[in-house]
């Protein structure tokens, strides 16, 4: 945000920031009335801004609306359910990250230069946004709708196809015997890391960087 929230913005992938959500309302804070678009931004930024928090407990509408000083009732005039609320920062994730991840295909040529961005931008993405860490690893989804954590795990699902395709590039270029074989395992391990250090972030109260001797790490795993 900064973090979420201040201004959720993607970035290029040298530096996945989360910027972009709060484009524009900083700039219209002197209207006393927001319009529709303005208030449904305001509170994803609000609500993001509240799972940043260390040691948050769950989050409820009441909460929510007391942070941004309007009726729950207001807040269901831009969103069927908090369910809705948190697909509106799921999205968000969805958009960032897989905008930097085709950005990083399109540039790099080399497989295994692709899957080492492609696991330094998830964890640069949740360093920057500890909130948004908190919904990727479904600790800010606990007691809501099953189907955010659904979409979530399909998210991952996608990061870890892929990581399979440019991993199988790079074991075909290293003239390995079962290429398939090698990217399904290497995949399934690098995603298990990328889950493994955003979780112990958001558990640790943002106090361990999920980046901390990335590089060291990324040799020893897979590369």
């Amino acid at each position: 945000m900064s973090t979420a929230s201040d201004q959720l913005d993607t970035q290029a992938p040298e530096a996945p920031d989360s910027t972009e959500l709060g484009a524009g309302v900083s700039a219209k804070a002197g209207r006393a009335r927001p319009r529709p678009g303005e208030r449904r931004v305001q509170i994803l930024q609000t609500l993001a801004s509240m799972l940043e928090q260390p040691g948050a407990e769950r989050v409820t509408t009441a909460a929510l609306a007391a942070r941004l000083e309007v009726s729950e009732a207001a807040l269901y005039r831009h969103f069927a359910s908090k369910a809705q609320m948190f697909e509106g920062l799921i999205e968000f994730i969805e958009s960032s990250i897989f905008t930097l991840l085709n950005q990083i295909l399109e540039r790099e040529a080399s497989g295994q230069a692709q899957a080492q961005r492609i696991v330094a931008v998830l964890l640069q993405f949740g360093e920057r946004n500890p909130g948004m860490t908190r919904v990727m690893v479904g600790d800010a989804l606990v007691f809501e709708n099953e189907r955010l954590f659904v979409r979530m795990n399909q998210f991952f699902d996608r990061v870890e196809s892929s990581l399979r395709q440019c991993l199988r590039q790079a074991a075909e270029a290293q003239g390995s015997a079962t290429p398939t074989v090698q990217a399904n395992a290497q995949a399934s391990v690098l995603v298990s890391f990328i889950m493994g250090r955003l979780q112990r972030y958001a558990r640790s109260g943002f106090k361990r960087s999920p980046t901390e001797q990335l590089d060291v790490v990324l040799q020893w795993l897979a590369f």
